[in-house]
């Protein structure tokens, strides 16, 4: 199985950091406390951070330019 398939269970994983609220702060605001903590921490620890970064191909903290937050 290669590492990078994405699977129903990333896509769902992935949703949950889609609807995450510190998520969410950090891709809107890029900037503040919680912007660091998943750029610095929650992205090695979280598995949700860890899927969308394989779902949508960016970091968990990266601003979402095709959505309207």
């Amino acid at each position: 199985m290669n590492s990078t398939e994405i699977t129903s269970k990333d896509i769902k994983l992935a949703e949950n950091c889609v609807n995450c609220p510190v998520c969410k702060t950090a891709r809107k605001k890029q900037r503040g406390f919680a912007f660091w903590f998943v750029k610095k921490i929650e992205h090695g620890i979280c598995p949700s951070c860890q899927a969308y970064e394989k779902v949508y191909g960016r970091k968990a903290y990266e601003p979402d330019l095709n959505r309207e937050n």
